[in-house]
């Protein structure tokens, strides 16, 4: 006979289910957040039980940039070989993976992207087996306060898992702090080595740049996104951990994608991603990091990657009729920035679409609009469609930037900016869509809408 409290979360699960079940009939897309919501509220402990069945444990995967896209290629990996529970729709907070694992009972390995202020609670519930952590970058300084606490409280979350497998990015000194000291046995590191995509300075927007043992600036032998790369106090000495898996000779090929070596403790594999940019080489060398410690061969690491698309959202194409859509999320300076070198670096566009919203989700502060360098972009820009709740923001920052005020369309309606940016653009070319998180999930919506791609809810 069952126990009692097998039988009271048998019950409260029915009732998260239906609950979902509902919002998906209504066509809300809350189905991927509110059965964990009921069941965090009936029943908080029921998430760690519901963890605990998993035959192989979960991995959950935060960062400030790049979380998304790194757990989707993960599951990209490893999906073909186990049954995944992964959050796929990016609900990232405890209610989220709450419902994930609601919605696949008979999953054997939890995959789980993280939202960074989430992971300490989320860890102590699920008690991961491994834990990969991308980056911290400035982003949403009204909800999260400065990096330094976020990676305080992480560095503690990690303190209280003695047993789970770190994957670290070695390339963020903040990172190192958090997990410097930890047995090497619990430590799987990687980064980027390759000099000659490095940029010889760090940008202005770049946020970790002094060791917190001294205050002294880090000098970078390579710096490869904002303060990312091969980094060292020459007063104390501290600089980047070894590299356990490393991306190497990286060759670009415009939005089309990349190619690079990844080379993995059990062998090196040439790479051909479908995605372009240094911060994909990122994502992609994290997913790769973390497969390895789950024991992947690299064979079948570089064919999961390779079959890799896009997650919603990030780099997503959307066809419309004899045009494309390009959505690319930008939420912070260092993600902007690195989506401004992508595209500069690539086929500059002449119009864009760029929706710029302050819910919450997007942080209420948009002052980080200024520390995006959106002048290279600019540069051949013939029309700037402006759009989202502080769209009057934004095109005075375009404007600031040296962008002709008549190039600059400001239209409050997101459905409109969509079309006059489809109107401008000619037929067989692509129109470039930088979205903020709320105006993301808008915009996406909207085309689900008119048919042209499934709900997002739909696609995890």
């Amino acid at each position: 006979m069952a126990s009692l409290p097998r039988v009271l979360l048998d019950l409260e699960l029915a009732a998260a289910r239906a609950t979902g079940a509902l919002s998906r009939l209504a066509r809300r897309g809350g189905g991927t957040t509110l059965p964990g919501k009921l069941l965090w509220k009936v029943d908080p402990g029921a998430i760690d039980r519901l963890a605990a069945r998993l035959p192989r444990g979960a991995v959950l995967v935060s960062a400030t940039n790049g979380k998304t896209t790194t757990a989707a290629m993960a599951a990209a990996i490893l999906r073909p070989e186990t049954k995944l529970v992964h959050n796929a729709a990016g609900a990232n907070l405890v209610s989220g993976v709450a419902s994930a694992l609601i919605a696949a009972p008979d999953a054997e390995l939890g995959l789980f992207e993280v939202d960074e202020g989430a992971l300490p609670e989320v860890a102590r519930r699920v008690r991961p087996r491994v834990v990969a952590l991308g980056n911290l970058f400035r982003d949403q300084l009204d909800r999260y306060g400065e990096l330094e606490l976020i990676a305080e409280r992480w560095r503690t979350a990690l303190a209280d898992l003695p047993d789970a497998l770190v994957v670290a990015n070695a390339d963020d000194p903040l990172i190192g702090e958090s997990v410097r000291g930890r047995p090497t046995d619990r430590l799987l590191t990687y980064g980027l080595d390759d000099p000659a995509q490095a940029r010889t300075v760090l940008q202005h927007a770049a946020d970790s740049k002094y060791c917190p043992e001294d205050g002294t600036p880090y000098r970078y032998a390579a710096s490869y996104v904002g303060h990312l790369g091969d980094y060292r106090c020459e007063t104390c000495g501290r600089k980047r951990l070894r590299l356990d898996v490393a991306a190497r000779d990286v060759t670009p090929h415009g939005l089309d994608g990349v190619d690079f070596t990844l080379a993995l403790p059990a062998g090196s594999e040439r790479i051909r991603l479908g995605l372009p940019g240094l911060y994909n080489v990122y994502n992609a060398t994290a997913a790769a990091a973390l497969a390895t410690a789950l024991g992947v061969p690299p064979a079948r690491i570089a064919a999961g990657l390779e079959s890799f698309d896009a997650a919603f959202g990030r780099f997503e194409r959307i066809r419309v009729d004899d045009r494309s859509l390009l959505l690319l999320l930008v939420k912070n300076p260092a993600g902007a920035n690195e989506v401004v070198r992508t595209l500069v670096e690539a086929a500059p566009p002449s119009t864009i679409v760029v929706a710029l919203n302050d819910e919450l989700a997007d942080g209420r502060d948009v002052s980080w609009i200024w520390d995006v360098d959106f002048e290279p972009l600019l540069e051949t820009l013939e029309h700037a469609i402006v759009t989202g709740g502080r769209a009057d923001e934004l095109a005075l920052r375009f404007a600031y930037g040296g962008l002709d005020r008549s190039r600059i369309e400001v239209l409050a309606s997101p459905e409109a900016a969509l079309d006059r940016g489809l109107e401008l653009t000619p037929p067989g070319e692509e129109l470039v869509v930088l979205p903020t998180y709320t105006a993301m999930l808008a915009l996406r919506g909207l085309v689900a809408r008119r048919g042209l791609v499934a709900a997002y809810w739909e696609t995890s």
